[in-house]
């Protein structure tokens, strides 16, 4: 019977001679290949430390790491071939055959890639990474790596990858990176893992990714899929196209999940609060999936994937995409006023909602948006892939469809606004810009760039807008790209009144504008839900030199036929004199729903004579954009002016008159054509906005993540008259899943309402909650509130 401290040559007759002739082997080869068999043959003979000793010593001559001779005490039997087949010189199958190499587990070390990566907040569990900047992960194998052995990588996205587009990548795991295109660097070996640093070209195109490793071991080559991460703009990386380098800016316009939007008139600016909501649940897939249904993936998907590079284009295909005027995208638009079968406008809180009711109904168009709802979700889309992007809001903003820099609006002698024409001038209209350079045109023309999703015009056959340059705008530069004359003629066009007479058909240029198209253009400000006027950078001072240059220079570049000297049409009203009167509307009471509009038109006698003023006036209810909704009144007065006497004429516009047709934009548009024998028409119009009743929103419990806070909401009906069909609808990033449907009881005659709810914060940091209360009296009452939330 063996004893326990015999030596190992005589508990086994091969032993010995298999050390002595596996040394023998191993002094033949070289250091590398010494390096990479010595555990095999160390193993082979039952670990032997001399084996293990003789390789590390071999190993050492090159620099490598030694084998450590701990690392093969087990004991193990050596094959009775094994001594032949030594002294031959042959490694046999028991020890060059070693096992083949395999992946068995990989580690995308999703959290800390992420943070870095500034990707940490969205609700997907996938890794989300930005271009140009490196990635970790680690993959354990069945054994290490014989130096022999080797991994290639590849990545691809599309349905068509291709090296030439730049959708497809394959490159070897090494020792160096290699900037400017994909590369694996091996960061560290041990044993069996293996620690690697991918780093991506910064003019990669976004979206989803597959990641493949090729293993080539003993002649063997085998493929595996790793998995898919998604790839987005890097506007933390200067190289980057949309790099923004101000902190602040930066999570305002990218970071920030959250805003307002202001609407209104130039006398009445308001704002409404807006949930971009770029982080919550499946909104960074859909936004995705928006680019692969767009039409230029539908006619050519492996060029369009290749385009995604390039944030001018993704902007591009995003403005036609939201809009579903081609091509089935997102939203609807509907401006008439009635919306059978979609919700109104006003109702909407903000993107999420939006996105989400257009995958789950099999991505048929959400009904309805207007030019708010367009921007506020391509907002959501831009900072969810990664550009910097921001929501515009332009006040008396022009429609001119026939690119001649002015509007034409029509009016009969009744004082009726007419739809005639298809310019218009909307009380306001909103878009978006986006932050990236203009490879294209320069770097001079860098920066904030406009995006357009309301489907106004055609661009290259497609309901798209943009990018236009800020920049460009600014210098009359209309023949620059995309869609210059439009967005130049939105802030600078000349609005010229027409007075039309159905009766003979006739019509008459009754004054020309210069200065009212383009007011108070206006964004959310840095880190503050303040306005901030940004009207400078798209135009400079009504009536400096350096505006009427400009204004020259666009229309030389859209007319290079016609000429401009000091008697243009643009200085020209008519033939006839300067009329002897002047009117304005003032407002004399309360302007709410409910109440009775109480205005004054003051007329003034600018001459020395007696005049004596004929007056037509009417009100209707309209649309924000001009679209005519119904007259609810009308009045008609003939009005003596001693010399130079102002005089205020009473207009009085009951409830019930306006009641029935008041659309959710609260807008009445009263006009006045005033007339003095033999002296044109002085127009005189007014849009006003009523107030709705508060809506008051109040927080219970002190807000911390992932304990339910209880929030009131507090509601007067204001009406002699009950209100029903009473409907609370609450949402807000980070405070809570999806969003909250309320029915609410019928209100009586000057009854209060209040109503509990609960939300459930999942993020820390400040919050927007944003509701949004409808009955049949009130279509959109809203209210936001800002809610600290902590861990």
């Amino acid at each position: 019977m063996a004893t326990r401290g015999r030596s190992a040559s005589s508990a086994d007759p091969w032993r010995a001679p298999a050390v002595t002739q596996a040394r023998a082997f191993l002094q033949r080869l070289s250091p590398r290949q010494a390096g990479a068999r010595a555990g095999a043959l160390a193993q082979s003979v039952g670990g032997n430390r001399a084996v293990a000793r003789l390789a590390e010593e071999r190993t050492r001559a090159r620099g490598r790491p030694g084998v450590r001779a701990a690392g093969f005490r087990r004991p193990c039997r050596v094959s009775p071939a094994l001594p032949r087949a030594l002294a031959a010189g042959i490694c046999p199958p028991a020890l060059s055959e070693v096992a083949t190499l395999e992946l068995q587990s990989i580690n995308w070390q999703v959290a800390a890639n992420r943070r870095a990566h500034h990707t940490q907040q969205f609700y997907s569990q996938n890794l989300i990474l930005r271009r140009g900047q490196p990635f970790d992960m680690s993959m354990v194998f069945n054994r290490s790596l014989d130096s022999e052995e080797g991994l290639n990588l590849t990545v691809h996205t599309g349905p068509y990858p291709s090296e030439s587009d730049g959708t497809k990548a394959t490159f070897p795991v090494s020792r160096g990176s290699n900037r400017g295109s994909w590369s694996a660097e091996l960061r560290a070996n041990n044993g069996n893992t293996l620690t690697i640093t991918i780093s991506s070209p910064v003019k990669a195109p976004i979206g989803w990714y597959t990641l493949n490793v090729q293993i080539s071991s003993k002649g063997r080559i085998s493929s595996l899929k790793l998995g898919t991460f998604i790839l987005l703009f890097n506007p933390w990386l200067q190289e980057d196209d949309v790099f923004m380098g101000n902190h602040a800016e930066r999570q305002e316009y990218v970071e920030e999940d959250s805003g307002v939007i202001f609407v209104g008139s130039t006398n009445r600016i308001g704002m409404v609060g807006w949930n971009f909501g770029q982080y919550e649940e499946d909104i960074l897939s859909i936004v995705l999936s928006i680019l692969d249904r767009s039409l230029n993936f539908q006619r050519d998907a492996a060029t369009d994937v290749a385009r995604r590079n390039d944030p001018k284009y993704v902007g591009r295909v995003a403005s036609a995409m939201v809009n579903s005027n081609d091509d089935n995208g997102v939203i609807a638009g509907n401006w008439s006023g009635s919306y059978p079968g979609g919700r109104d406008p006003r109702n909407w809180n903000g993107s999420v909602e939006i996105l989400k009711e257009w995958k789950k109904s099999g991505f048929r168009p959400v009904r309805y948006g207007q030019c708010w709802v367009f921007a506020g979700t391509l907002n959501t889309v831009l900072r969810c892939l990664g550009i910097p992007s921001r929501v515009i809001t332009n006040f008396n903003s022009a429609h001119d469809t026939d690119r001649n820099l002015s509007v034409d609006v029509y009016y009969d002698p009744m004082g009726n606004p007419l739809d005639k024409g298809s310019d218009s001038v909307w009380n306001f209209h909103v878009w978006n810009e986006a932050w990236f350079v203009r490879i294209d045109l320069g770097p001079s023309y860098n920066g904030w760039q406009v995006l357009d999703a309301t489907p106004q015009e055609r661009s290259q056959g497609v309901f798209q807008c943009g990018p236009a340059s800020v920049i460009a705008v600014r210098e009359g530069d209309v023949d620059k790209n995309f869609d210059m004359p439009f967005i130049y003629a939105e802030v600078n066009a000349d609005r010229i009144t027409w007075i039309y007479n159905g009766s003979n058909g006739s019509q008459k240029q009754n004054s020309v504008d210069t200065r009212s198209i383009g007011k108070y253009i206006s964004t959310k400000a840095v880190g503050s839900y303040s306005r901030m006027d940004v009207t400078d950078k798209y135009k400079y001072p009504e009536g400096s030199s350096e505006e009427r240059r400009v204004q020259q220079k666009a229309l030389s570049k859209l007319k290079p036929n016609a000429s401009f000297g000091p008697t243009s049409a643009r200085d020209l009203v008519g033939e006839e004199r300067e009329p002897s009167i002047s009117g304005r509307f003032r407002v004399t009471g309360i302007l709410a729903v409910g109440k009775e509009v109480s205005l004054a038109l003051l007329l003034k006698n600018l001459t020395n004579e007696k005049k004596a003023v004929t007056v037509n006036m009417t009100a209707w209810t309209i649309v924000y954009n001009g679209t005519l909704v119904h007259e609810v009144w009308k009045d008609s007065a003939t009005i003596s002016l001693d010399p130079e006497e102002e005089v205020h004429h009473p207009v009085k516009i009951a409830y019930a008159q306006y009641d029935k047709h008041l659309k959710a934009d609260n807008m009445i548009r009263t006009t006045a054509i005033c007339k003095v024998t033999d002296e044109a028409e002085v127009v005189v119009e007014r849009d006003i906005i009523l107030d709705n009743p508060t809506l008051t929103l109040e927080v219970l419990d002190r807000a911390q993540v992932q304990k339910p806070v209880n929030v009131q909401m507090l509601f007067s009906n204001p009406l002699d008259e009950p209100v029903k069909d009473c409907v609370l609808m609450v949402e807000g990033s980070g405070l809570l899943r999806g969003n909250l449907k309320i029915e609410v009881p019928a209100l009586r005659p000057k009854e209060r309402s209040r109503v509990r709810f609960e939300i459930l914060p999942t993020r820390s940091g400040t919050k927007q909650l944003l509701a949004d209360f409808s009955c049949n009296k009130f279509p959109a009452i809203k209210a936001m509130l800002s809610i600290d939330v902590t861990e």
